[in-house]
C-alpha cells in the first residue's frame, strides 16, 4: 500500500486520514516537522488517494492509474505546486497571486483541487497577505497543504487559518529500514549512517556518498591540524557545494548542512576530550587528534566553535549565501589556531 512508503509518522496519517473517514476533512492544512520526515511524501500520497482513479481502498491510492502517475509527476492538472525559487530568499508575491489564482479555478476532474505549499516558511508579509483570502475561503472542493519545519517560522496570519498536523524525527530503526529500501545492503552501513541522520531520511541517505566522507576527512584533518589553512579548505568545501550545480540551490544548501553537522560532531566529540571526558571514536587516529585539538584549544573556545557552527546551519536554513557562511566557518577555526 502507497501509505506504507510513509515510515514513522502514525500519528499524522491517522489524524488526517481519520478526520477524512468521519467526512470531516479539512481545507487547509499545515505540516510541520524536521526535514526529510516524509512531508512533502505525505502530502503527495494524500493528493494520490483523493483523486485516484481505482482506488483499492479508502482513501488509498493505487499508484497504477494515470491519476496517480500525473501527481507523483507534477503534472496533474488539479494538483499545484508552489515552491520558492533556488535563487529567492522569500517566497515572492507574484508566484503567490499566481499560484491563488489558479486554484481557484474549477478542478478539470471531478470536483478536487489540491494545493502544495513546499516551502511554507519562506513566507513574507507580502506573499502571506495575498494568500490569506484562499486559505480563509477554498474554493468547493479545494485543499490546502502547506509544508513547513515549526510554527515559529509561520506567521500569526498563517497558523490561525490552518489545522496543524505534526511530523516526528524518525527513529534509528525506521532510518535503518528505508535506507534498506533505497538499497543500502550492508547493515553496519545503515547503522552508522542512520545514527548519523539525526532522525531525517533525507540527511542519511544523503550521507551514503563517499565523496562527503572524503570531504569530512580532509576538513577534519585540516580544520583541527595545529595550522589549518583558509584559502584551500574553504576552496575545498566550495569545490563540493558546487558540484551540485550552479542551479541546484537546494542541493547546495543541503550538501553545505551535511558538511556543518560533521563539523558539529567533531567539534562537539572535542569538547567532551576537554572536559576529560571518555569518547568512544571509531578511529584511533582522529581520536588523537581530537584530544590535541581540544588541548589546545581549550574547552571555552570550543564551545563558542559549537555555537558558531550551529548558528552557521541556521543561516543555510534561511538561505544565506553560501560563500559566507563556508568563509566565517573556516575563519573561525583558522583564528583560533
Amino acid at each position: 500500500m502507497a501509505w506504507d512508503r510513509i515510515r514513522g509518522q502514525d500519528a499524522a496519517r491517522d489524524a488526517v486520514l481519520g478526520a477524512a473517514a468521519r467526512g470531516r476533512l479539512g481545507q487547509s492544512y499545515l505540516l510541520v516537522g524536521p526535514d526529510g520526515v516524509g512531508k512533502r511524501l505525505f502530502a503527495r500520497e494524500l493528493a494520490k488517494a483523493l483523486l485516484c482513479e481505482n482506488p483499492p481502498g479508502a482513501l488509498t491510492a493505487c499508484d497504477r492509474c494515470p491519476a496517480c502517475a500525473q501527481v507523483a509527476a507534477e503534472s496533474h492538472p488539479d494538483v499545484l505546486f508552489l515552491r520558492t525559487p533556488d535563487d529567492k530568499l522569500e517566497l515572492p508575491v507574484e508566484l503567490m497571486r499566481t499560484f491563488c489564482a489558479r486554484f481557484a479555478l474549477k478542478p478539470t476532474r471531478g470536483g478536487r483541487k489540491i494545493g502544495i505549499v513546499e516551502t511554507a516558511d519562506d513566507f513574507n508579509d507580502e506573499s502571506a497577505n495575498s494568500f490569506l483570502k484562499t486559505l480563509e475561503e477554498p474554493p468547493p472542493g479545494g485543499l490546502l497543504l502547506l509544508i513547513g519545519t515549526g510554527t515559529d517560522r509561520q506567521l500569526p496570519t498563517i497558523l490561525s487559518r490552518c489545522q496543524l498536523v505534526r511530523f516526528a524525527a524518525l527513529s534509528h530503526a525506521d532510518l535503518c529500514a528505508v535506507l534498506a529500501a533505497n538499497g543500502v545492503e550492508d547493515a553496519a552501513k545503515r547503522d552508522r549512517l542512520a545514527r548519523l541522520g539525526a532522525g531525517s531520511a533525507a540527511r542519511a541517505l544523503a550521507l551514503d556518498d563517499d565523496a562527503i566522507w572524503e570531504l569530512r576527512q580532509k576538513l577534519v584533518d585540516g580544520l583541527t591540524g595545529p595550522r589549518p589553512a583558509f584559502q584551500p579548505l574553504a576552496e575545498m568545501w566550495t569545490e563540493y557545494l558546487d558540484d551540485a550545480g550552479k542551479d541546484k540551490g537546494a542541493e547546495q544548501r543541503a550538501r553545505a548542512s551535511l558538511v556543518l553537522q560533521f563539523l558539529i560532531e567533531v567539534v562537539g566529540r572535542a569538547l567532551k576530550f576537554a572536559h576529560g571526558a571518555n569518547v568512544p571514536v571509531p578511529d584511533a587516529a582522529e581520536a588523537a587528534r581530537l584530544r590535541a585539538f581540544a588541548e589546545r584549544t581549550g574547552p571555552d573556545a570550543l564551545l563558542d566553535l559549537l555555537d558558531r557552527c550551529v548558528e552557521a546551519d541556521r543561516h543555510i536554513e534561511r538561505r544565506v549565501q553560501l560563500a559566507l557562511v563556508v568563509d566565517s566557518v573556516v575563519e573561525q577555526f583558522t583564528r583560533r589556531a
